[in-house]
């Protein structure tokens, strides 16, 4: 995928141009060079660092204009490029100083100028201007070309060097001085051997070392090419970096904050809005270790706050506004409303004072108590339903204040009581500071939370140490932002957001909306909603797992499934949208809600809520995989169903037909549901799921996984799974670390956003003959064609995308397109259009920012939740009881007209009564028995059931056209993509 930073994307663009350069001049400098007329040209020497200073920059470009072969047009474009955007940073750097004059600013200002005007001057003399001028500037990208097409994944193979790649190689060689040092010293040490000193047998002279081996470029990373641009080089980088990421934060932090604003306003489910707050959480710190790794000892939030602020953030205040642009008619970019932005608040330092000060209090008695210095800080207590409107924004900020260390308190508290509850009732001896309070660590065996365990072992890590350190430098950027994030949640439902131009924005606080809302619908913990909770499902299933166990005379039969449910079952009615803390901890200090709600934890926080439920409705359909791989039911139910409806002896259930469609890779061989030879489709998804290489495959990973597993989900994993190995998006996203592209390419459904987006990454090649374009076949192009989308509309679809990225003009999608997309979308489904990127103005970049990237997956993760292609929203637990039903009644009425088949297969057969039902299925598959197929008709006519009653919530958020609510846009937000912070 494309960069999410505009530094990551120059570094890139920078590291390939240097490559170029590099190799390039190299491969010239392997001959000699005729007299030169250039005084420059003679003194440049062979590279073998990857390095090169800005004063040879030009230079090399001279050398390889003059002696080299043309330069590739995709050169042109990395100048381009990397000279756009150190000019954008110049002009950011330049106002800052014009508003507050400032020495080292100036000085990093005076590099990049100098900087410009080199790469600028080596862009002429390459050629570039001419270049530029021409047709073809613009006509190479359209082609479908990209910069990681053809220099890193192609490794800058097809790149034109000025030789191949073999020629490359043996300069490389012949530059190498240890290639033929080794040979040499030997040899000359022989020679001087057979000499004499004085007439006399010299003594053998002590042996030589050989040379250590010289540095080649062979041995030099691409990570490694860099311009060395003086003293101050490394400082500009710097303030590169954290201009770059501070912007790329400050819009993932409006961003999510829309979400929990949509929760709250516009009904979006709570579990979307905290997957998308985890994949921009994830995003931060995939971005601070990438960037921050060239300068260790600097990626601490404090040393980013004192390097943009000076370290002051009121002499900072002024420095940085945010300037509203629109596109005229004419297509120019033109500067609308300009404005200072509030410096504390959308540098997050409000909520990085609340952190530091929470952290360091807690270390003072590490009790579970505020100090008195602390409370003297903040409200004694706090008002949930405080009229935001009325008060003052020095009120507002206490009041924010308040929470943010109240609600701290309680996460650690609740985190941390298992062990300090060890050490005050059971006596045992551990250390605070130097307990493993990660997800990894012995006690995540211990269930605490839903959703927040890795933020709370992270904070619990910093509250636990000895006071007097400094923590400061362990505070992480992304402690900050989701820190942030989820006070964000709860101010945004109280009608107080923060908008880029607007600054504090108050309106009415949500009517008649609890953070726990999602929550309470999934576990409907009072029964309020038949057959929809999780709960009552849980205990219905398993009183009737029991009751079958018998039918087979082992009880033991689904012993393990059953406590599994039972365990989930427990640790959710104590720790999801809830917890054991709200009735008090034995020797844990009460919430500090206690005042207004013992359970402010979950019940002010929509973010902990929403991430829970995330983590919930993730385990729900782990353990309905789980259950479904170990039980013959659904199977059998399923192609029992479809036997019915292919010989017209029943119209489709709602339900079954719904579970084929959804699971039909799972349910049938290649997806395709059979139209004959029943009991051969059957025999088919068995025989491929139990082959002797998946069960070997299996086990294995089995054994591996046993050995260690940590939690839950390593005793879900799908992975291990016999038939049913489905993920949903959640599971995706969340054994991806939440980034989007560690997700594997055969787990993407092929009909989806992301699948959208990685089909950009296929190479397309045209033929010479009849200019005809084609996508490189890969695994997920492969199954969107068997979904019914040609090779043609794949490569539209594809340079549709890159164009969208890339900066072009937006082409308008054919209804063909979207009408083979709807066909090929299974039943029930949506094929939504995909979003408009942010920076489609921004020509030569190929960059697609955070916000743009998390509103196109946001398509995939409500669809999942509650919307087009809802895995996660349906309850599998009473499916699955429906399911057993079908089976009751069936039984019941074969045995009371004793039917042969029923007789052979339950009372007759040892073998086949091992497993009754399945044995049951496998008869009537094959023998297509008249009596059987009477009573099966009856039976799933009695039992007809829809697929919406058994989704967790009242309805799917799609509206009356068929288009996802959770498409739309709010109104507040709708200004921020034509926002540009300086």
């Amino acid at each position: 995928m494309a960069d999410r930073n505009s530094y990551l994307s120059y570094k890139r663009d920078t590291r390939y141009l240097l490559y170029w350069m590099i190799h390039n001049s190299n491969s010239i400098l392997r001959f000699p060079i005729p007299d030169d007329t250039d005084p420059d040209i003679p003194s440049i020497k062979p590279n073998t660092t990857g390095a090169l200073s800005v004063s040879s920059v030009v230079p090399v470009c001279r050398l390889i204009a003059k002696h080299g072969k043309p330069t590739p047009p995709i050169i042109f474009r990395l100048f381009q490029s990397v000279i756009a955007s150190r000019k954008t940073f110049y002009t950011a750097f330049q106002q800052i100083v014009s508003k507050k004059p400032d020495p080292e600013i100036k000085k990093s200002n005076d590099g990049h100028r100098r900087f410009i005007e080199v790469l600028t001057e080596a862009f002429e003399a390459l050629g570039g201007s001419k270049w530029a001028s021409s047709k073809d500037s613009r006509s190479d990208i359209s082609a479908g070309e990209t910069i990681d097409d053809d220099l890193f994944r192609n490794q800058f193979s097809s790149l034109d060097l000025g030789g191949s790649k073999d020629e490359d190689e043996d300069a490389e060689e012949e530059l190498d001085p240890t290639a033929v040092s080794v040979g040499a010293t030997r040899a000359s040490g022989r020679s001087k051997a057979k000499g004499k000193k004085n007439g006399k047998g010299g003594k053998a002279k002590k042996k030589l070392q050989p040379a250590a081996p010289q540095q080649t470029l062979k041995d030099v990373p691409l990570e490694s090419y860099r311009i060395i641009e003086g003293e101050h080089g490394l400082r500009t980088e710097y303030l590169m970096a954290v201009n770059s990421v501070l912007e790329e934060w400050i819009k993932l932090r409006h961003y999510v904050q829309s979400l929990w604003r949509d929760v709250a306003y516009s009904k979006l489910n709570s579990a979307v809005a905290g997957t998308m707050s985890n994949i921009a959480i994830a995003m931060v710190k995939q971005t601070e270790s990438a960037v921050f790794l060239e300068f260790p000892g600097h990626e601490s939030y404090q040393v980013i706050m004192n390097t943009i602020t000076r370290g002051n953030p009121d002499v900072a205040q002024g420095m940085f506004h945010i300037s509203l642009m629109r596109i005229s008619p004419l297509g120019e970019v033109e500067t609308g409303f300009e404005s200072d932005i509030n410096v504390r608040e959308q540098f997050f330092i409000h909520a990085y004072t609340d952190l530091v000060d929470f952290v360091k209090d807690f270390q003072k008695t590490r009790s579970g108590k505020p100090t008195d210095t602390m409370m003297s800080t903040i409200y004694k207590s706090w008002d949930p339903k405080l009229n935001l409107q009325t008060a003052s924004e020095k009120q507002r900020l206490k009041w924010r204040r308040t929470y943010t260390i109240y609600w701290l308190y309680d996460l650690i508290n609740v985190f941390s009581a298992i062990v300090r509850q060890r050490i005050s009732m059971k006596g045992q001896k551990w250390v605070l500071e130097n307990i493993d309070w990660s997800t990894k660590g012995p006690w995540s065996k211990h269930r605490r939370l839903f959703g927040l365990n890795e933020f709370a072992g992270e904070i619990t890590t910093l509250a636990m140490q000895k006071h007097g350190g400094d923590i400061e430098q362990r505070i992480r950027p992304h402690h900050v932002f989701q820190l942030q994030c989820i006070v964000d949640s709860m101010t945004v439902s109280r009608g107080w957001s923060i908008n880029y131009i607007r600054g504090h924005v108050l309106n009415s606080p949500a009517i008649d909306f609890r953070p726990r809302r999602d929550v309470d619908l999934f576990l409907d913990r009072e029964n309020k909603h038949i057959g929809r909770g999780f709960l009552q499902s849980v205990d219905i299933i398993t009183q009737v797992l029991e009751k079958d166990a018998m039918l087979y005379g082992d009880p033991d039969r689904v012993k393990s499934e059953s406590e599994v449910l039972t365990i989930m079952k427990e640790d959710f009615i104590d720790w999801l949208g809830d917890s054991k803390y709200r009735h008090g901890l034995t020797n844990i200090p009460p919430s500090l809600f206690s005042s207004t709600n013992a359970n402010g934890l979950h019940e002010y926080s929509p973010f902990s809520c929403g991430v829970g439920l995330a983590e919930g409705l993730d385990l729900a359909y782990a353990l309905g995989n789980n259950l479904w791989d170990r039980l013959p039911e659904p199977m059998c139910v399923i192609h029992l169903h479809n036997m019915m409806v292919e010989l017209g002896l029943i119209r489709e259930t709602g339900l079954l037909s719904s579970l084929a469609q959804l699971f039909a890779d799972s349910f049938f061989r290649e997806g395709k549901a059979p139209k004959e030879d029943f009991i051969g489709a059957l025999n088919s998804v068995c025989a491929s799921s139990t082959s002797r290489q998946a069960t070997f495959q299996r086990k294995a990973l089995q054994r591996s996984i046993s050995r260690t597993v940590v939690d839950i989900h390593d005793v879900l994993n799908s992975n291990v799974n016999t038939i049913f190995r489905q993920k949903s998006w959640l599971q995706l996203y969340r054994e991806a670390d939440w980034l989007p592209e560690r997700i594997n390419e055969a787990d993407i459904f092929p009909v989806s956003s992301l699948a959208s987006l990685r089909i950009t990454q296929a190479k397309i090649s045209r033929d010479p003959l009849t200019g005809k374009e084609s996508i490189e076949r890969t695994p997920l192009i492969a199954r969107m064609e068997a979904a019914g989308i040609s090779n043609e509309k794949l490569v539209y679809m594809s340079q549709t995308q890159r164009s969208l990225r890339e900066g072009l003009e937006e082409k308008k999608i054919p209804e063909e397109l979207l009408a083979a997309a709807k066909a090929a979308t299974p039943e029930g489904y949506e094929f939504g259009r995909t979003p408009k990127f942010e920076n489609q103005d921004r020509v030569g970049k190929d960059i697609v920012s955070g916000r743009d990237l998390l509103e196109v997956l946001k398509m995939d993760i409500a669809g999942d939740v509650s919307g087009s292609r809802p895995l996660s929203s349906f309850n599998y637990i009473a499916a699955t009881f429906m399911i057993i039903v079908v089976f009751h009644q069936l039984e019941a009425e074969l045995k009371k007209r004793r039917n042969p088949l029923y007789i052979q297969a339950y009372e007759e057969n040892p073998t086949m009564m091992k497993e009754k039902r399945l044995s049951l299925t496998v008869l009537i598959l094959s023998s297509i028995d008249e009596e059987c197929l009477q009573v099966l008709a009856k039976v799933f006519e009695e039992t007809r059931s829809g697929f919406m009653g058994h989704v967790y919530w009242d309805k799917l958020d799609v509206d009356d056209d068929g288009k996802p609510e959770y498409l739309k846009t709010s109104s507040d937000d709708e200004m921020v993509p034509s926002c540009a912070i300086m």
